[in-house]
């Protein structure tokens, strides 16, 4: 059963409290102010941002309309929706990082403010204490369902706008991690950042490094303030926040924020109220009122730290009507700034091993070809352009005995120093073996060998050693080139027909039949050494596998178009190596790059003296006769002393020690060369001979009298040879003599 009086004070009670809705609309701005002075007092952040302070001022008033308009429209009537700037507040608080709970805060400070002064002026409508009561009650009641519900709207909107700033962080440290250090180039890194950040986080991103750090010598130390701007990127066209460009050195003033961060590696937010520009933001008066024109309002400084090293520091900007940067802004920064230092670092380093092994590599190659009358050669070293770095691909070209040249090429497995040192172990044992003569397989079986020692003397993090190597030997007499393949590509052969045509055009291009052996440092399996005969003027073109393989083309089409290149080879060999790179090989080739290239010279068969010779010791004296002769024919004569005296040393040493047959060559090229072979294997040696010996002293006397003398051993005996350097006056023979 309802009361006639309960009914009737309800509806007092609603005028009332519509009266009193009436009484407060034209007082609504003062209500807001005064409200606002209350939450000042207890909400920093509103005396700390313009912005927070404003919006906070237009939802008070939007939140008392809304609620005068709740108190005229009872009674039943339903709570309304948030007022829209409620909802841009809570999305400010949430682009500011300031937690939710200091939002909520600002609701129950409003809420019982706003309740305390409409209780006020309740007082002063009536002296009826009942009314007054009854109608507190409701205010309260109402006040409440309309906080509940607007807050909960606006934390919601405070949760979709932090749920999309961490989306948006995710996204930006996602592509951080996808575009920084796409290359292991410094500047190339500091642009990548700077492009990074400048899409959705920062108007001006600038990135300084120590000068020492880009000279990949070291880390510069927080006390080295002078910096170079390697990169910078503004949303605005020419960048006019930043008084330095690209290239440009300068130093932070002393004590200034950024020496400070870099000194401590602490990173710093910094907010720039109106007029306030510090020095090293604005050098300059003109710089200043270009920044307060486009509104610059807060800075982060970030320094570059990276193994325990400070390479540099950051700058990220805003400005306009972009959101001033806040500390999850400092932290995502923090985060990017990390993964670009560590890329930085990583260019750094590299760069430093890379022109280490480049210069070890240089160093350890031929640095010029030494003129070989045998063969006329160009050849060319390319460093890899990609991350691996300088391999251990090297070339060499060797002059033997017997007017005879070595040419080599090879590539050990790997990259940087280690390879590079490698290599110039490896190039150093093929010198000397090449120094006793051996024939190619025979090489490069001791050269297995010595990669073996290799891996048992290295540790087993440090990776396996191997290498691929062709070596191979040109005589110019008998126009034959014998060569041998550890694992590596045969050589290409240029020769012109036989019709003697001069185009270049004509000329045929083949790859000769070469067994390729296992690579270097598998060991026990053998390798095998192949003889062809070239003709004079061939070339010869010896290269490692990163000339004609890529990263989009498979070997077969670079032989194609290498032997498209060689059948129209123009004359200069120089020019031949700048075709070949320039129709293989792109800017940055994926793998070294070795390439060494041979035109053959035939020795004038004028220039040959052979003698065959019995094994009779009457024979010597006709040996020294034949060679008297042919040193007259050449013109040669001061050289019939000393050379009469070393070929009756050779050709007694073979009588006497070797076995038939016996055979005296004399060669005239650079020098003049006196070979005596015979079907014997035992190689002489030098030794002390006694005071009563009535033998020993032969080969010293050769070894005194040539300039350089030897053995090599060949399938069916060996060749004693000795070399003198012709008279300044003598006629030289003809090139390709």
């Amino acid at each position: 059963m309802a009361f006639p009086y309960i009914r009737t004070m309800g509806t007092e009670v609603d005028a009332f409290l519509g009266r009193l809705a009436r009484h407060l609309r034209p007082q609504v701005t003062k209500l807001s102010a005064q409200l606002l002075r209350r939450m000042n007092g207890e909400l920093p952040e509103l005396r700390e941002n313009a912005d927070i302070e404003a919006l906070t001022l237009e939802e008070t008033a939007q939140h008392v309309t809304a609620l005068l308009d709740l108190l005229e429209a009872r009674p039943g009537a339903s709570v309304s929706e948030a007022p829209p700037t409620a909802l841009d507040l809570g999305r400010l608080y949430a682009r500011q990082g300031i937690p939710v709970s200091r939002l909520l805060r600002a609701y129950r400070l409003g809420h019982l403010g706003l309740l305390e002064q409409m209780q006020a002026e309740a007082a002063r409508l009536t002296g009826d204490w009942h009314m007054i009561h009854l109608a507190s009650m409701g205010l309260v009641t109402l006040g409440f369902d309309y906080v509940d519900h607007s807050s909960e709207e606006v934390v919601a909107a405070y949760q979709e706008e932090r749920d999309r700033l961490l989306r948006r962080r995710f996204a930006l440290t996602d592509r951080a991690s996808k575009l920084i250090g796409t290359t292991l180039d410094i500047t190339r890194t500091a642009e990548e950042l700077t492009e990074v950040c400048t899409e959705d986080f920062a108007d001006l991103v600038t990135v300084d490094l120590f000068d020492s750090a880009l000279d990949e010598t070291g880390t510069g130390p927080p006390e080295a303030l002078t910096q170079r701007r390697v990169a910078q990127r503004s949303v605005l066209d020419g960048c006019p926040e930043s008084p330095l460009r690209v290239g440009e050195t300068h130093a932070y003033p002393d004590g200034s924020e950024p020496v400070r961060a870099l000194a401590t590696g602490r990173s710093v937010l910094r907010h720039l109220a109106g007029t306030e520009l510090p020095s090293w933001v604005a050098p300059s008066d003109s710089h200043g009122r270009v920044l307060r024109d486009l509104g610059l309002h807060s800075v982060l400084l970030v320094p570059l730290h990276a193994r325990g090293d400070t390479l540099g520091l950051v700058q990220f900007v805003r400005h306009g009507t972009s959101v001033p940067f806040g500390d999850d802004d400092l932290l995502l920064a923090q985060e990017v700034a990390s993964r670009a230092a560590v890329s930085i670092d990583n260019a750094r380093r590299y760069t430093q091993e890379r022109s280490t092994a480049l210069a070890l590599q240089r160093t350890l190659l031929p640095r010029h070809t030494v003129e070989q009358p045998a063969v006329e050669t160009a050849s060319r070293y390319l460093p890899a352009g990609s991350r691996a770095g300088v391999g251990g691909d090297w070339y060499d070209v060797i002059p033997l005995s017997g007017a005879r040249v070595a040419l080599v090429v090879g590539d050990v497995v790997g990259h940087g120093l280690r390879a590079a040192a490698t290599m110039g172990r490896l190039r150093t044992a093929v010198r000397a073996f090449a120094d006793i003569d051996l024939m190619p397989d025979e090489l490069l079986t001791h050269l297995d060998d010595v990669v073996i020692r290799m891996q048992r003397e290295e540790s087993p993090d440090e990776g396996e050693t191997s290498a691929t190597c062709l070596y191979a030997i040109y005589d110019p007499v008998s126009r034959r080139c014998s060569l041998a393949s550890a694992g590596h590509i045969p050589p290409t052969v240029v020769t012109s027909p036989a019709s003697g045509g001069t185009a270049r055009v004509s000329r045929v291009v083949a790859s000769p039949e070469v067994p390729i052996g296992p690579p270097l440092g598998l060991g026990g399996l053998p390798f095998e050494t192949s003889e062809f005969e070239l003709p004079e003027d061939s070339l010869l073109v010896l290269h490692t596998d990163g000339l004609i393989a890529g990263r989009t083309r498979d070997v077969d089409l670079g032989l194609a178009t290498l032997h498209d290149v060689l059948a129209s080879a123009p004359d200069s060999l120089e020019d031949v190596c700048d075709r070949l790179l320039a129709a293989l090989l792109d800017d940055r080739p994926a793998d070294d790059v070795a390439l060494l290239v041979a035109r053959t010279r035939a020795l004038d068969p004028d220039h040959v003296a052979t003698m065959d010779l019995p094994s009779d010791p009457a024979a010597v004296s006709g040996a020294r006769r034949f060679a008297s002769d042919v040193l007259a024919a050449w013109g040669l004569e001061d050289l019939s002393f000393t050379t009469e005296l070393i070929v009756s040393e050779l050709v007694t040493n073979a009588i006497r020690y070797g076995k038939g047959p016996v055979q005296l060559r004399l060669i005239l090229q650079s020098t003049l060369t006196c070979e005596v072979s015979d079907a014997s294997s035992t190689a002489p040696h030098l030794r002390r001979a006694r005071t009563y010996d009535e033998g020993g002293r032969g080969l010293l006397l050769v070894a005194q009298c040539a300039e350089r003398w030897g053995t090599r051993h060949g399938r069916e005996g060996k060749v004693i040879w000795a070399e003198q350097a012709l008279p300044t006056d003598s006629p030289a023979p003809a090139e390709g003599a």
